[in-house]
């Protein structure tokens, strides 16, 4: 049985630009927990950024935030992302390493690196972030139809292990695409910058709008998916009633300029805009104030894998208004951590205003949510986890 630091891992990812949420943060704090444990590890990658590039060297090794990484040029196509740069050097050195952990369906690296591990017989791992959902794999169909064919369902079917991060995520994707050879391995939270309160009202500050008023919270990519609509349907009917008139809503994140441009619109038309504030994206202390400081945090999303801000919130004390459709919603049900609606304007008014008026059970469910991360969601046992499964692939 292969020690730690015999253990060589992989992780390919399109991009792990900050403007792409939860799953660049994911991979970032995975590989920091693994190397704590001696793993020895390489994120390949590309210099993706939205339209723009991130700032960094590309075709060398560096360490970016912490984490060994090597980037390449993305060449064309934001949603594939395609870099011939990153396929010839997997073609040169994914046979160095005895895993790989591919992160990501739908995109140029990911098809090319499982494509070159089959080819030189090395083990590989795909996590789908989400992306085999059905109500995922509903859009663009055509696209996915013609990616699959393309290769995507041999990637899938020959992968060594498919890793989900909650069992819902797991059985909608085995149910619809007759997946096997599935593993459900949550992801972790780094807690003890969320828990240290030394970035007390720095939020309030710099957004004095706020002022002492308690908020509702979304900390997300923003896009038609996360159902920010109904949120603000929801929530502008009811602040217009004398008990929730001091309610604020902070939509924090940032999404196609279009996009947003049309929620503004949809506040402005209510004539509420008092109540609501687009913060933008969000970073550092500045991110973690506002958590802390948030009443609850909402994430009604159509679709949702994981949800990596509802772990961070959940961390902070501070629980959770997350739709049915969030994979995470049993987890969140059974520790009694927050509420968790249909979406559709009755039952998603009825559990909001539930929130927003019982003081004293936000308190106990936050409470609940901070015991059930510091139980399952801690990185040093994902890693251990992660561990295990890496080595029995490479004993196989």
């Amino acid at each position: 049985m292969p020690v730690n630091d015999e253990i060589r891992v992989l992780h390919v990812i399109p991009s792990i630009a900050p403007r792409y949420g939860g799953p660049s943060q994911a991979v970032l704090e995975m590989c920091r927990a693994l190397q704590e444990q001696r793993v020895q590890l390489l994120i390949a990658t590309t210099d993706a950024d939205g339209e723009s590039r991130l700032p960094v060297v590309v075709g060398s090794p560096v360490d970016y935030r912490g984490v060994l990484a090597i980037f390449f040029t993305r060449q064309c196509s934001e949603a594939f992302k395609y870099s011939y740069p990153l396929a010839r050097w997997l073609g040169a050195n994914v046979k160095r390493f005895n895993v790989v952990h591919i992160h990501a369906v739908f995109s140029h690296a990911c098809m090319a690196a499982a494509r070159l591990c089959r080819r030189h017989a090395i083990p590989y791992i795909v996590r789908p972030l989400g992306t085999l959902d059905p109500w995922s794999m509903r859009r663009k169909p055509l696209r996915k139809r013609f990616l699959w064919d393309l290769g995507v369902g041999q990637m899938l079917r020959r992968a060594a292990a498919i890793h989900y991060t909650t069992a819902e995520e797991r059985q909608l994707a085995e149910d619809s695409l007759q997946l096997a050879r599935g593993v459900v391995i949550p992801l972790g939270i780094e807690t003890e910058h969320l828990q240290t309160r030394e970035s007390s009202s720095v939020f309030r500050r710099q957004h004095p709008v706020v002022d002492h008023a308690p908020y509702v919270l979304v900390l997300s990519r923003i896009h038609p998916k996360k159902g920010l609509e109904l949120l603000l349907e929801t929530f502008l009917d009811l602040v217009r009633q004398p008990r929730f008139k001091q309610w604020k809503l902070v939509v924090a994140g940032a999404g196609d300029a279009r996009y947003v441009t049309s929620l503004r619109r949809q506040v402005q038309e209510s004539g509420s805009n008092d109540h609501v504030l687009f913060s933008g994206w969000l970073a550092d202390r500045e991110k973690i104030s506002a958590l802390q400081d948030a009443a609850l945090l909402a994430l009604p999303s159509y679709q949702e894998n994981f949800g990596v801000c509802i772990a961070e919130a959940l961390a902070c004390g501070v629980p959770v208004l997350v739709s049915r459709h969030v994979n995470l919603a049993r987890e969140i049900e059974a520790a009694g951590a927050g509420w968790i609606a249909a979406m559709e304007p009755d039952d998603f008014r009825e559990k909001l205003a539930q929130a927003l008026e019982m003081k004293e059970e936000r308190a106990r469910r936050g409470e609940a949510g901070r015991e059930f991360v510091d139980r399952f969601l801690k990185w040093p046992t994902v890693a251990a986890d992660l561990i295990t499964l890496y080595r029995s692939l490479i004993e196989a």
